[in-house]
């Protein structure tokens, strides 16, 4: 066996001293040096990554981000030249948005043959470069992006990259690694070191106390929150806060994250506009600007943001209108500002606020009973209302974890569906077409934990199906992949009525980007694999399906079930 030292065991050395445990790749023929370094570690039985190989670009990103937003730990992918990272790049931005730590890498040729060395192949000539290079591709949807240019500094590169993929606001980082710099001759790095976790910062106290000082005394605030529970101990953390000084809890249509219980008293549901008039201090908690148009804002409420990073760099646009900021990390400071606001609050007045939000919880969960109450009698069809409470029901048996990439019926699964403890709701981030990837990473991540995937059959058709199934397959990762089917991108045919309502579309019933009713059977994919199919349209055949689902996920193979839902 050869000892030669090369860029590919640099790179591989510098992913496993990030702590990275799974190396997500759609292979690419650069890759060689890796793929090398990665069989000379195991023949020697040195520890080293797992390393998956994913038939298609949007797997492999979209298993990281899973993964990562499970484990809040830095991952790596390897994609092939530019065409892969632009077959990726949704998926990458994806996890921008989702703020999922990866060092996503890519190479190029920079010698195409005429420089001394191995020879790095004519198709890197041919049609395989691009004009600038790689790293000028991804610069728009990535927090940072440079090239590896010297096998010299490609170690200490590749673990800057993943320090910065940590590093707030977390996300993907590209590096650009020329196959010449892998294949290069190099020195094993000098007494290699993991890197450490990232330092925690908490507002000064000065800060905590003026906040504290405005809770303490208000009469009706409400905490607005997206992804408090992406944050380690953010759900917990936020719970206490909300239901220890009684201060309501809005999880807005755009929360993409479980951040407190649905049966929380604090909780009292995802209407913004509803609680814009009364309160007078409105605390956004890891939120964008939830209102809409971004600049309209409550009148009377003083606006509190608390957010390690509340100008977030990816946003275009962002209208917070803050009285008062709390930067730092999410747990610690909910912690200080909770224990700086019940030294000052009075024991009457947090009585008042707490009652008084318990009953609006009530009143919330009431009208849920009654919507559910309607649809569940039906005898025409599935309602997706009724489809949700079976899966609600699934998921509080299996404790399962949601993966949702519905976009018609998201409302309904966030509301019906639900979710009551951390990481066990995730909303898929970043364009249609990545959710089976994601519910894949999580199940990666979670092993024996059930997951459930929930999705249009829009966004179904969006995936890579085959790629995915294959992947599930391949890894053994069971997933309940459950499809609300009602054969239409109906939230186009929403979006052109908005616009015009009256129009030549609706007086000639010619609603162009709707249909799909020329759709095969989606369960049917399955079927190649081994995998449970099913297609039900009636809802007295449906817990048996569902109940023949569950048990093929828990015996080891995915299930899909294709439900026609009546809207």
């Amino acid at each position: 066996m050869t000892t030669t030292y090369d860029g590919g065991e640099l790179l591989i050395e510098a992913f496993a001293d990030l702590g990275v445990d799974v190396i997500f790749s759609s292979p690419g023929s650069e890759w060689a040096p890796a793929w090398e370094a990665l069989a000379r570690r195991q023949a020697d039985g040195v520890a080293t990554p797992r390393y998956l190989d994913l038939m298609h670009e949007t797997v492999a990103v979209g298993m990281a981000t899973g993964y990562g937003l499970v484990t809040r730990r830095v991952q790596a992918v390897l994609l092939h030249a530019a065409p892969g990272l632009l077959q990726g790049s949704m998926a990458v931005h994806g996890a921008l948005l989702a703020g999922v730590g990866m060092v996503v890498t890519s190479s190029e040729s920079i010698t195409y043959g005429d420089g001394p060395g191995q020879d790095p192949g004519g198709q890197w000539y041919r049609n395989l470069s691009i004009v600038g290079g790689t790293h000028h591709v991804a610069q728009p949807w990535t927090k940072w992006s440079q090239q590896a240019a010297s096998v010299s500094t490609l170690y200490t590169m590749v673990k800057r990259a993943g320090e910065l993929a940590d590093r707030q606001p977390t996300g993907p980082v590209y590096l650009n690694i020329p196959l010449e710099v892998l294949l290069d001759q190099a020195e094993p790095p000098v007494k290699p070191k993991k890197v450490v976790p990232r330092g925690r910062r908490v507002s000064v106290p000065e800060d905590v106390d003026a906040v504290a000082e405005l809770l303490a005394g208000a009469k009706r605030p409400v905490i607005i929150t997206e992804t408090a529970g992406r944050e380690k101990g953010g759900f917990e953390a936020l719970t206490a806060l909300a239901e220890d000084l009684g201060i309501a809890v809005v999880e807005p249509q755009s929360a993409v994250a479980a951040n407190i219980s649905k049966s929380s008293p604090a909780y009292i549901g995802n209407d913004v506009d509803a609680i814009l008039d009364d309160a007078d201090v409105i605390v956004l908690v890891n939120c964008r600007a939830p209102f809409y148009p971004p600049s309209k804002r409550p009148s009377n409420a003083t606006m509190v943001v608390i957010d390690e990073i509340p100008q977030r760099p990816h946003i275009v646009y962002q209208v917070l209108n803050a009285d008062h900021y709390l930067e730092g990390a999410l747990p610690e400071t909910l912690a200080a500002l909770r224990q700086a606001t019940l030294a000052r609050a009075d024991d009457d007045l947090v009585a008042a606020r707490r009652a008084q939000v318990e009953s609006e919880h009530a009143a919330f969960q009431a009208q849920t009973d009654a919507i559910e109450a309607k649809a569940l009698p039906s005898t025409s069809g599935i309602d997706p209302v009724a489809l949700s409470v079976r899966l609600r029901d699934i998921a509080g048996a299996e404790q399962a974890i949601v993966v949702d990439e519905t976009i018609t019926h998201g409302r309904l699964v966030q509301r019906h569906i639900g979710w009551d403890r951390p990481d066990s709701f995730f909303y898929v981030q970043g364009g249609l077409g990545q959710g089976m990837a994601v519910a894949l990473g999580v199940k990666l991540a979670v092993q024996d934990g059930f997951v459930l995937y929930t999705v249009g059959d829009g966004a179904f058709l969006y995936n890579p199906i085959v790629q995915s199934l294959l992947a599930s397959k391949d890894h053994g990762l069971p997933v309940l992949m459950v499809v609300y089917n009602n054969k239409k991108y109906l939230s186009m045919k929403m979006n052109h009525l908005r616009f015009y309502p009256q129009g030549a579309a609706v007086q000639t019933d010619n609603h162009l980007g709707v249909d799909l009713a020329t759709q095969p059977d989606l369960s049917a994919f399955a079927a190649p694999f081994g995998m449970y199919a099913a297609e039900v349209d009636d809802l007295a055949q449906l817990d048996r399906v569902l109940a023949e689902a569950v048990a093929a996920v828990k015996g080891g193979t995915t299930a899909v079930v294709n439900v026609a839902v009546t809207r």
